[in-house]
């Protein structure tokens, strides 16, 4: 039996229980309106009257004219200064209804209120080599060696609300108001142990030279006598002078770059999509001070609950050709 059937049965039953219409609403989930409806239909048609009526008229039919124009729009520009199209914006163009521009772009499997982004590929000319050294620090790491994925999130807005968080409940999920205000930003920049998964981190108030070359030698202490490899992308901080000239005295210590746009080979990319989840997003904080407590308080948490090294999970075909 279908779910609406039952939930109308249910009334029904609840109602020859003595149940209130109080009790019946919280019961079933319907609204009152709906309650009494079915309730006086019961009254005056019996089981009859639980059914839906038929519906008025004749379906109206889609042509093959209106769906291919209606497909023709949904895959071109919409032009007039949109971006995107909507299925409103189509059906007044074609002119039909909304609910049919629905129908036939859901049967042709086309759905222009979404994107998806993709990896281009790299102009880099040397990308397949750097790729294939840093999967190889991934899949098969140098004996007696670490490997660390380095790079910074920036510009971290500690936002506060206007209005106290509203917290979760029974049917209302958390609720924050739309106005804020700004109480500063905050820098991270984080290594990821790509073989036992822990991160360490520091929060800093800007992303300069001197904050990432303090991060490495925070790194070299960490990690004391061992032989680290360290992956990072192109920005400029991480090719500086001051950087090269201090590598030259750590023989210990070797960065590896990622190719041209593709940093998502940089496994701490991962890593700082899961602090967006469970930190970041919809977090109300009072200053910087406190953004930058949480999130460390959260990296200490993370590395004694979670931490583990991420499963390599692609079994296609390569994607280099």
């Amino acid at each position: 039996m279908e779910n609406r059937y039952v939930q109308r049965s249910r009334v029904i039953l609840l109602s020859v229980e003595g149940k209130s219409l109080e009790e019946i609403i919280k019961s079933t989930g319907l609204s009152r309106p709906a309650v009494n409806k079915w309730r006086q239909r019961f009254r005056e048609k019996g089981i009859e009257g639980l059914k839906d009526e038929p519906r008025s008229g004749k379906p109206s039919a889609i042509t093959a004219e209106q769906k291919a124009t209606v497909i023709q729009k949904a895959c071109e520009s919409p032009g007039g200064g949109y971006t995107n199209w909507s299925q409103k914006r189509i059906g007044k163009a074609v002119g039909i209804s909304q609910s049919k521009v629905h129908q036939i772009l859901k049967q042709a499997e086309l759905k222009p209120h979404k994107i998806e982004y993709w990896c281009g590929k790299s102009p880099d000319p040397e990308f397949e080599s750097k790729m294939v050294n840093i999967v190889g620090l991934y899949m098969n790491p140098p004996e007696n060696a670490i490997v660390l994925c380095v790079d910074e999130k920036t510009q971290i807005q500690a936002l506060d609300r206007t209005q106290p968080v509203l917290p979760l409940k029974e049917k209302a999920p958390k609720r924050l108001t739309a106005t804020y205000k700004r109480n500063g930003t905050v820098s991270l920049i984080a290594a990821l142990a790509v073989h036992s998964g822990e991160v360490t981190a520091r929060t800093m108030k800007s992303n300069n030279v001197d904050n990432f070359l303090g991060f490495l030698k925070k790194l070299d202490r960490t990690y004391r006598n061992k032989t680290l490899h360290i992956i990072a992308d192109n920005l400029a901080i991480h090719k500086n002078q001051k950087v090269k000239d201090w590598l030259k005295s750590k023989r210990k210590i070797k960065l590896h770059f990622t190719p041209t746009y593709s940093s998502w080979l940089n496994q701490v990319e991962i890593w700082f999509n899961i602090l967006t989840k469970d930190v970041l997003k919809g977090g109300v904080w009072k200053s910087t001070e406190q953004l930058s407590s949480q999130i460390l308080q959260y990296i200490d948490t993370y590395n004694k609950t979670r931490a583990k090294p991420f499963t390599w999970t692609y079994t296609g075909n390569a994607l280099v050709s």
